[in-house]
């Protein structure tokens, strides 16, 4: 069962199921889903931003005591 998911996953990334390259097929597939990881982690970290400042507004009172103050 583990086998078959290694392969689809495999073959999800882009291996191929001839002879000549069947070699590499698991160093590709470990490299593609290090790239895959780094891009989800790297998108869930600017959507988190995004969500965390979604609503941030500066009100008016905040500028004109600031205003004021300089």
């Amino acid at each position: 069962m583990l086998k078959e998911i290694a392969r689809v996953w495999m073959y999800a990334l882009g291996a191929f199921s001839d002879d000549k390259t069947h070699k590499y097929d698991v160093p590709v597939c470990v490299i593609r889903s290090i790239i895959l990881s780094t891009y989800l982690i790297t998108n869930s970290i600017i959507c988190a931003g995004v969500v965390r400042h979604w609503n941030d507004t500066i009100s008016v009172e905040k500028v004109l005591v600031s205003v004021e103050n300089y």
